[in-house]
């Protein structure tokens, strides 16, 4: 009985010949013909079928026995002689009789893995030769490095002899020229203490004069400094007071003809009602006023004269009318309230908070209003009265506030008092 293949076993070269020979029978084959697992590969070219699809033919071929056949005809038939159990190539022989099932496959099989167990060897012999042969040949460069190595070693001995030897007559020309060089220095530094004797003398009766040069220079930049700041001084307050000047005369000749316009007005319609002197003189006494309409009436009446100034004790006036606000709040809505007063009326305005209590952001004034707070220990009422006295002579200013003490001293420089609560009628009145 013949020995039966063991296809599982088969060596690689034996796999890599039946998936040749099975590729080219698949491409030539009917497609009907191809097994349905290889149908996929009859597209591909030979060698790409027989590469990629190398299981997948191996495997059809152990285990269809009609696909084997199929094949074994194609090859007859298309290229007979070329698969024959007995070709001189082994794996030819050995996969025809695998194909074939001769009763020899099996010897076939082992004479064709023995031959290429023998190939990978001889591949081996060369691989192995091919090394060994690059390997001498890196050994002789090696050798050759060596010996130009060694050559250039001893030359660089003998220049370093050559130029130990310049060194030592080197050195010792040197140790002559610093032994002279010595005795020189010694020589030197004794005319150099004498010199530095000299000159120490010379330099302590030079700095002498000009440390007193000094003291005269100095003298003299104090006096031009004193004499500077003089000048500057005297010029800034010559340019203050003409400024100041500048602005009391331009508000005196705005009251002026605020005043001649409100007197033509009056004439043109014919009255003889009281003219705006007689307004003013008579509001003096308006604080003492009860009713509110005389007090109202009294305001605006001053109110209208031309060029007059609003000065509001703010403190004073926000307590009087919302002191259950916090400060903050009453501020904010006093500064709202005047504005909407100077929109209406078109007059200066200016409102003084007393500056030591405030520890948010002061409020910004809004339009036609100024706000001042008052510097830290400094009372709003004295920047009140400096707002007072700063006003040129003539000049129609109003006070508000309930502070006697600021009534009488505002009164007594010519301006006029108003009590808080009627400045809160006339605010909340349009």
């Amino acid at each position: 009985m013949a020995e039966a293949v063991a296809w599982e076993q088969l060596p690689e070269p034996l796999r890599a010949r039946l998936a040749d020979v099975a590729a080219a029978a698949v491409g030539g084959m009917p497609y009907a013909e191809v097994p349905v697992p290889l149908r996929r590969l009859a597209r591909f070219t030979p060698a790409k079928r027989a590469k990629l699809g190398a299981p997948a033919l191996v495997a059809q071929l152990h285990s269809s026995a009609a696909f084997r056949a199929a094949v074994i005809a194609w090859w007859v038939e298309h290229r007979p002689g070329e698969l024959d159990p007995g070709a001189a190539d082994p794996l030819t022989a050995a996969a025809a009789a695998v194909l074939a099932e001769d009763d020899g496959a099996a010897e076939a099989v082992r004479v064709a893995t023995r031959r290429a167990e023998v190939g990978e060897l001889r591949a081996e012999l060369d691989a192995a030769l091919c090394r060994v042969e690059k390997l001498t040949a890196e050994l002789e460069r090696l050798r050759g490095e060596l010996a130009e190595a060694r050559s250039q070693a001893r030359t660089v001995d003998d220049r370093r002899d050559a130029e130990y030897q310049q060194l030592r007559r080197r050195v010792s020309e040197q140790g002559a020229r610093l032994r002279a060089s010595l005795d020189a220095r010694t020589t030197a530094e004794q005319a150099l203490a004498d010199l530095r004797c000299g000159a120490e003398e010379q330099l302590a009766a030079m700095r002498a004069e000009r440390d007193r040069e000094r003291e005269r220079a100095e003298a003299e930049r104090h006096r031009a400094d004193r004499a500077a700041a003089e000048v500057a001084a005297a010029r800034q307050a010559a340019r203050e007071a003409r400024q100041a000047d500048e602005v009391r005369l331009g508000l005196l000749v705005d009251t002026l003809g605020g005043a001649v316009a409100g007197l033509r007005r009056e004439l043109a319609l014919g009255g003889g009602g009281p003219r705006p002197a007689d307004l003013v003189a008579g509001t003096r006494d308006a604080p003492g006023v009860e009713t509110a309409a005389d007090g109202l009436a009294a305001l605006d009446a001053l109110l209208a004269i031309p060029s007059v100034h609003l000065v509001v004790d703010g403190y004073n006036v926000s307590k009087t009318g919302y002191p259950e606000l916090p400060l903050a709040d009453q501020r904010t809505r006093l500064v709202t309230q005047l504005g909407a007063l100077a929109a209406r009326t078109g007059i200066e305005v200016t409102v003084v908070f007393d500056g030591a209590g405030v520890v948010t952001a002061p409020i910004r004034g809004a339009r036609g209003v100024r706000v001042l707070f008052s510097d830290r220990g400094v009372l709003a009422d004295d920047v009140i009265r400096s707002l007072v006295a700063a006003e040129p002579e003539g000049r129609p200013v109003v006070v508000a506030t309930s502070d006697r003490a600021v009534v009488a001293s505002v009164r007594r420089r010519g301006a006029y008092a108003m009590p808080s609560a009627v400045l809160l009628a006339r605010l909340v009145r349009p």
